[in-house]
């Protein structure tokens, strides 16, 4: 059964990276439920500074607190510096693959899928 959800402020949309096994599994589980999220490859379409800024609201969290240590670009340009949270959100802006992932964003509300299970939190969320 698909998603009956009225306007936008009820779609779901999952900002995802085909590359990663996490997101990929979170767009499973979602799918899996019958319901249609809009996918946004973000690395393909990079969200913006004020997108990225408007996620993080979402999501209750600090632009540091989005970012994956474990990437290279993050070993390269970033580590063992001190960045404040602007700098952080125009890093997260420069390199989206430093961006966690995957995140599910519904109406006011925004999960990051670790586990990937995570994701089912927003299915029953009324906004």
């Amino acid at each position: 059964m698909a998603c009956k959800c009225k306007g936008k402020a009820q779609e779901l949309v999952i900002y995802h990276n085909a590359r990663c096994s996490k997101s990929r599994s979170a767009c499973e589980i979602v799918a899996g439920k019958g319901v249609e999220a809009r996918i946004v490859e973000y690395l393909k379409t990079p969200p913006s500074r004020e997108e990225l800024r408007e996620l993080l609201k979402k999501l209750g969290m600090k632009p540091s607190e989005l970012v994956r240590r474990g990437e290279s670009v993050f070993k390269e340009n970033y580590a063992g510096k001190t960045l404040d949270e602007e700098q952080w959100l125009d890093a997260l802006a420069a390199h989206p693959i430093l961006i966690e992932r995957p995140i599910a964003v519904r109406g006011k509300r925004a999960v990051i899928g670790r586990p990937p299970e995570k994701v089912l939190e927003l299915l029953d969320a009324g906004d």
